[in-house]
């Protein structure tokens, strides 16, 4: 797919990732060039029944040097933080203070962790007491640790960011769990390509390891059971489907007039971004997916990959899957979902940084799922990334690699 290029294309000059496939651009880049199917990492027991795509190790103090910075934040905000710190190292701005004050931010974040062991005594008290509404409070203030009121705050985590790295320019925090990665997205694509901004920090970041998110999809009867299956290849009898995973997505994106007048590097250049909502009813899901998808439907099948971003629900995944089998029959489909889990508010900044990183290196990226995926025959050249929200809101970027 040919596009003209313009001093105002969105590009991607810094990839920031973290999965529990590991730590950073590097050993992704290194999965996705594979002639060989990766394998899976599930943690089955610590969570049983519920399988979980874990963290890798990691060492935090290689993006967070201060020690009082990381005690003070959660896991999901020091991934967030680590993750925007190796977005900026890729991209070849961490040292650069100017760049950073000047450099805008968009996070997509959900709620701060939970005391969960404040909230057991709090169940188990209320059991023996009428006064609950008295008993709240008096827990609340004595057994609560202060920080964790401000850590509840969604935009402390942008605000982590800027604290670490210095990333002062202006900052937007989206709350919305899948919608959330779309829209920050999207918004951050929109500016640049209007000419508002010239260099913005935009991702997520989802700890999938806390007992509260499991609660949370177990209360819809979401989770899948027992042990891992390919996302495309799970079943009724295997619960629900989703499989969460601990992830931080970050990426880069500037102007092309900005990335070239500093000569950096670039992964790929976004074409195209679309996000919506609505009733998922009789084919109105299908119907917006086909016109978020008309950016690539010239796309050269054989050198186009496919990053879906399924959230494993058994029916939205077979709807997605029908939907990209008809629209792209000849299309590599990669559910990456089933790799690194389903990250909620970091799923699409997830999928964009697997499609930047696979072609910027001009990968034949490896099936997934061998038994449902093709293989890639010639080497990609467009990546289309989808996230479908497990309740609601879709999205869909089309990216292509540089000429």
């Amino acid at each position: 797919m040919m596009m003209e290029k313009s001093a105002n294309d969105v590009v991607i000059t810094g990839v920031g990732i973290v999965t529990s496939q590991g730590v950073g651009a590097q050993a992704h880049t290194a999965l996705l060039t594979s002639s060989e199917t990766p394998v899976a990492r599930v943690e089955t027991e610590r969570f049983a029944p519920y399988p979980v795509h874990p963290l890798p190790e990691i060492d935090w103090s290689q993006q967070i040097p201060k020690r009082g910075d990381q005690r003070q934040m959660e896991n999901w905000q020091r991934l967030g933080v680590f993750s925007a710190g190796l977005a900026l190292d890729d991209a070849g701005f961490k040292d650069d203070l100017d760049a950073c004050g000047s450099m805008d931010m968009i996070v997509a974040a959900g709620g701060g962790e939970r005391d969960i062991n404040v909230d057991s005594l709090i169940v188990d008290e209320a059991l023996k007491r009428n006064d609950r509404e008295h008993l709240l409070n008096e827990k609340l203030t004595t057994e609560l640790r202060p920080t964790l009121f401000l850590a509840q705050l969604s935009n402390l985590l942008a605000g982590n960011i800027s604290i670490v790295h210095k990333v002062t320019g202006s900052s937007r925090t989206f709350m919305g769990e899948e919608g959330a990665g779309i829209s920050a997205i999207e918004t951050a694509f929109a500016r640049i390509k209007a000419g508002q901004s010239t260099h913005t920090l935009v991702g997520g970041a989802f700890s999938a390891e806390r007992l509260d998110m499991l609660l949370l999809i177990e209360a819809i009867q979401g989770h899948a059971l027992g042990e891992w299956h390919p996302i495309w290849s799970r079943k009724p009898e295997d619960g629900g489907g989703m499989i969460l995973g601990s992830v931080g997505a970050f990426l880069v994106l500037e102007s092309r007039a900005h990335a070239e007048a500093r000569g950096a590097r670039i992964y790929a250049t976004i074409d195209a971004i679309g996000g919506d909502r609505g009733s998922r009813d009789g084919d109105r899901l299908e119907q917006r997916l086909q016109y978020l998808t008309d950016p690539a439907t010239d796309a050269d099948p054989a050198s186009t990959v496919v990053f879906s971003g399924t959230c494993g629900f058994h029916d939205l995944t077979s709807r997605e899957k029908t939907f990209l089998d008809a629209q792209f029959p000849k299309a590599a489909i990669r559910a990456f979902g089933g790799l690194a889990g389903h990250g909620l508010e970091a799923q699409f900044p997830l999928g964009l940084a697997f499609a930047a990183l696979s072609l910027g290196a001009g990968a034949k990226v490896p099936a997934f799922d061998p038994a449902i995926e093709k293989p890639m025959d010639e080497a990609a050249r467009t990546a289309i990334v989808t996230t479908i929200g497990h309740a609601r809101g879709e999205g869909v970027a089309v990216l292509s690699a540089e000429e």
